[in-house]
């Protein structure tokens, strides 16, 4: 089959390689009708997460028809249309019956390369560096799905790709930041903008640089904007702009690739160039400080390794801090169920479509933000 391939830093191919197989009985494979870029992707092509090989296949936001099943799978069969979360779990163990999905105990086939840094490993992501499990990943063809009874999630009839490709990890990564606020009837990335207000929230404000982005957030969403390129101080804007008390929530969505303004950008930046750090952490440490007295703090970006972390102001305000990689699973029947509704489209994301042929393109278009570019979808 076709595939992309990592084959070293900022070095993308479409090559041919082994079709996918059965290992487990409870594996299907997956036919890939569709798969999206994703922001996280950069870290690793830009060399920030280590422990990828040459001629590994990368991609975890995809959906798709089943193909084959393994002889235990009993919750779908051949031919369903199915959306799948980027983590995969085992369904057994004490994190997925808490439904802390990402956090699965027997899905890391290497957990010896996380728990040097995070103390135990994390559950498995398709295409995401060995150090998440060394997973084929989804821009290709066909993928290996393993526990296909809890990752595939059957996508009613009605509903078209575009609208279901998202809430593979894009809609509920946002949607879990945004129940992580605790919303009260009465930032961040679009699809946490959008779950906020789905949850009743009566403000949203959205921060950027991209003008595409910020436009997004307004016409799709509703949300406020600011454009941090053009305030002298997003923490004066956000005092302005809520009476001087200070947004109730803050939502982290960038990660360690955060781009700022300033002299802690620029120190940021020549540190993480040298790997001497891997985080740009700026959009974080002004979320933290913005955040009122008293409020949530809900990290969605990927982080590493960070210094100069202000954990005084987390400390000294009485914030309440919650973070994770995505639970998706535990979010998948509501979202489907608010995309039937038509309460939550995810498709105007997908701005730039190509053939998986041209996927490199599509990735560099992604990370330069070339014409507009928020999301690059591939079709096989």
């Amino acid at each position: 089959m076709r595939a992309l391939i990592w084959n070293g830093v900022n070095d993308l191919r479409v090559e041919t390689v082994k079709d996918p197989e059965i290992v487990n009985p409870r594996d299907c494979i997956l036919r890939v009708t569709m798969s999206t870029t994703c922001g996280s992707d950069l870290h690793f092509i830009d060399g920030y997460i280590p422990t990828m090989k040459a001629g590994d296949v990368i991609g975890h936001e995809f959906m798709g028809v089943v193909e084959d099943v393994g002889p235990e799978v009993k919750k779908v069969k051949k031919g369903d249309r199915v959306v799948v979360p980027s983590f995969i779990t085992c369904g057994q163990c004490w994190y997925c019956k808490n439904k802390l999905y990402s956090l699965c105990d027997n899905t890391h086939p290497k957990p010896e390369l996380q728990e040097p840094i995070f103390g135990y490993p994390t559950a498995g992501i398709y295409g995401y560096t060995h150090a998440f499990g060394g997973y084929a990943g989804a821009h290709a063809q066909y993928v290996r799905v393993p526990f296909a009874d809890n990752d595939c999630f059957k996508v009613p009839d009605g509903l078209p790709d575009e609208q279901v490709l998202f809430l593979s990890d894009a809609a509920p990564t946002g949607y879990m930041g945004a129940d992580f606020c605790n919303i009260q009837p009465g930032g961040v990335g679009l699809m946490a903008q959008k779950s906020a207000f789905l949850m009743g929230a009566e403000r949203v404000i959205g921060i950027d640089r991209l003008p595409e982005r910020l436009q997004m957030a307004r016409e799709h969403v509703g949300s406020e904007t600011i454009n941090y390129e053009e305030v002298d101080s997003v923490l004066e804007m956000l005092k302005e702009m809520t009476g001087g008390r200070g947004p109730d929530a803050c939502i982290d969505a960038v990660g360690m690739e955060a781009h700022g303004t300033g002299l802690q950008y620029a120190y940021d930046r020549a540190k993480q160039l040298m790997y001497m750090h891997t985080d740009r952490g700026q959009a974080l440490s002004e979320a933290i400080l913005a955040c009122r007295k008293g409020g949530t703090l809900s990290i969605l970006g990927v982080y590493g390794v960070m210094d100069k972390f202000p954990i005084g102001a987390i400390m000294n305000k009485g914030l309440t801090v919650r973070t994770a990689q995505q639970h998706g699973q535990a979010y998948m029947d509501r979202l489907l169920d608010h995309a039937q509704k038509g309460e939550l489209n995810p498709s105007f994301l997908a701005t730039h479509r190509f053939s998986l042929e041209d996927a490199p393109h599509g990735y560099a278009m992604f990370k330069h933000k070339e014409d507009g570019c928020v999301r690059s979808v591939f079709i096989p």
